[in-house]
């Protein structure tokens, strides 16, 4: 409405400065009297534009004033809903909790740990015992070995090394230790041929 106002007396206000415009040369009197009017309506203009700048001026603080008012809602119902969250609960809690987490959380790992160990479940490993069973898989299959190649294997009795250290050391005509396989070897072939020779009755 007031923009309407506003229009209406702009026109007023050209139509007075075009009529003193047109008789400030033959009629100044009428010029004059029309210079007049059209000040009383730039005044009224003028006021009029003041009231409307004072009511966009309300209407911008109405709104701004609504926003405060909801934001404000919105945060008392925010805090409200946090008291009813926090109600039941406090600090010592929160620590009691994070405390049986962790707990359990070792627990877990302990557990974790004692299932990842292998178990025999009561059977007993005797090293020894395993050391003297592999020498004997040792044994049978180097036997195996000498047999499928013709040879007699000779098993000779295990002694401890220390035992067997002590008496070279002791031996007056110790000599530096041999292979004795190669000897083995040619011993059993001499008897092989003086059995045949005896089997054929040749004397030696």
């Amino acid at each position: 409405m007031l923009e309407k106002r506003e229009l209406h007396i702009q026109g007023k206000i050209d139509n007075e400065l075009k009529i003193a415009r047109t008789n400030a040369t033959s009629n100044r009197r009428v010029a004059l009297l029309a210079l007049k009017r059209k000040k009383l309506y730039d005044n009224q203009l003028e006021k009029m534009s003041g009231t409307r700048m004072t009511i966009e001026a309300q209407a911008m603080s109405i709104e701004a004033a609504n926003v405060n008012l909801e934001t404000m809602k919105a945060m008392e119902r925010g805090a409200e809903a946090m008291k009813h969250i926090h109600k039941d609960l406090n600090i010592d809690k929160v620590d009691q909790t994070m405390e049986d987490i962790r707990e359990q959380m070792d627990l877990a790992n302990e557990v974790s740990d004692a299932i990842s160990q292998p178990q025999l479940f009561g059977a007993e490993m005797d090293e020894d015992e395993l050391e003297a069973e592999l020498e004997e898989l040792e044994q049978e299959e180097l036997d195996k070995q000498l047999l499928n190649s013709g040879r007699v294997p000779v098993s000779l009795p295990k002694l401890p090394p220390q035992t067997v250290a002590s008496a070279a050391a002791r031996s007056p005509t110790a000599q530096p230790q041999r292979n004795t396989r190669p000897v083995v070897e040619h011993v059993d072939e001499d008897d092989e041929l003086a059995e045949l020779r005896e089997s054929m009755g040749m004397a030696m």
